[in-house]
């Protein structure tokens, strides 16, 4: 299907519109009662995320990249992949990640400033997140290109914005894998700011979707406000990937209503017009009015959504909080299993200086 949407010409893919309305001939192979329960998740995600913003303010946080907005794109593309898949994450998928396994507490841990937070459990495929703006498709890429060597039918999925798409790693990747055919995914979340830097200044291409033509292969541009049209076009072009079709990027169009981070202010680049535009365009209001007319949402049943996911948010907050903190020096040790003697000698060197000022 995907394969039709020609993004040269500024074709989107859709299934269900802003007013709930589901195109059925398109529709995916989800059952009503798996959209309620992807909502859920969707609602997990954004509470967790304000939750974050508070404890920042607060000073319980450190430095964080909010999500609100992009919780279809994050969830309806988890969704769709295999369990041996593995997820390249950039600093602002929180919901990949907890779609994939990995436990809130420890994403909080993460920002919280503790590099353990960043040990993902045994049996998660997801990498740890990438700090620099589009360094890591080239490791999706790599581990792909092994996989495929090693006969091995997995999917390497890598996460970026915009952004992303302007830096020199991401046209490595892009072209790597178009030129061996790797099983890799490109999941570009376009929205629409890459910081204070607006979409129709970051590139002179009609869509991001079409830069993956250059490289030998498919982009599709699809509603990134739509769980069913990102569902959709991740599940097919996994299977794409699996089959031996080489590479697709996706560009899930969606819209950051927040900040870029915790330390940026919006308003100085942007104007609450765009911001209104975008409302009614609001993932989880799309997801909901589904619901509702399927039966499947209330007042009731929203109460009751948000009242789990408070609870479940208050203790990931209580165990991140009561995680024992990193021990003075221990980040020289995060790089090799013996340190090299010039570092051995900065740590030394740095533990005799805490001894003798104090922590």
């Amino acid at each position: 299907m995907i394969e039709t949407f020609d993004p040269l010409k500024g074709e989107m893919l859709m299934i269900l519109h802003p007013d709930g309305r589901c195109e059925e001939k398109l529709k995916p192979d989800l059952t009503d009662e798996t959209v309620q329960t992807l909502y859920r998740r969707m609602v997990f995600i954004r509470l967790a995320d304000q939750r974050a913003l508070a404890l920042q303010r607060q000073g319980r946080l450190g430095t964080y990249a909010p999500v609100h907005g992009q919780e279809a794109a994050q969830v309806g593309s988890a969704y769709a992949l295999g369990e041996k898949d593995w997820v390249f994450p950039s600093f602002r998928e929180m919901g990949v990640c907890t779609m994939r396994g990995v436990p809130l507490k420890d994403i909080y841990l993460y920002w919280m400033g503790n590099e353990m937070g960043q040990k993902v459990p045994e049996n998660v495929h997801v990498f740890p997140i990438s700090i620099p703006v589009g360094s890591h498709p080239l490791h999706a890429v790599g581990a792909a290109w092994a996989a495929k060597l090693r006969g091995e039918k997995i999917c390497m999925v890598t996460y970026f914005g915009d952004g992303g798409t302007s830096e020199g790693d991401f046209h490595e990747a892009m072209n790597f894998a178009g030129v061996f055919q790797t099983p890799t995914l490109f999941f570009c979340q376009n929205n629409q700011y890459a910081i204070s830097v607006p979409r129709k200044i970051q590139t002179a291409a009609k869509t991001l979707a079409q830069k993956a033509i250059a490289y030998g292969f498919h982009g599709v541009q699809v509603d990134g406000n739509d769980l069913f049209a990102v569902y959709a076009a991740t599940k097919e072009a996994r299977e794409k990937a699996l089959s031996g079709g080489g590479p697709t990027m996706i560009e899930a169009v969606t819209f950051r209503f927040g900040p870029h981070t915790t330390a940026d202010d919006p308003t100085k680049y942007r104007t609450d017009a765009e911001v209104d535009e975008w409302k009614p365009r609001d993932p989880l209001l799309r997801t909901q009015r589904y619901l509702k007319k399927k039966g499947l949402w209330s007042e009731e049943i929203e109460k009751e959504i948000k009242e789990e996911a408070e609870a479940e948010i208050t203790q990931a907050v209580e165990d991140a909080e009561g995680f024992p903190p990193p021990k003075p020096g221990e980040f020289f040790q995060y790089t090799f299993a013996e340190l090299t003697p010039n570092l051995k000698e900065q740590m030394d060197d740095f533990l005799a200086f805490l001894k003798e000022k104090g922590n």
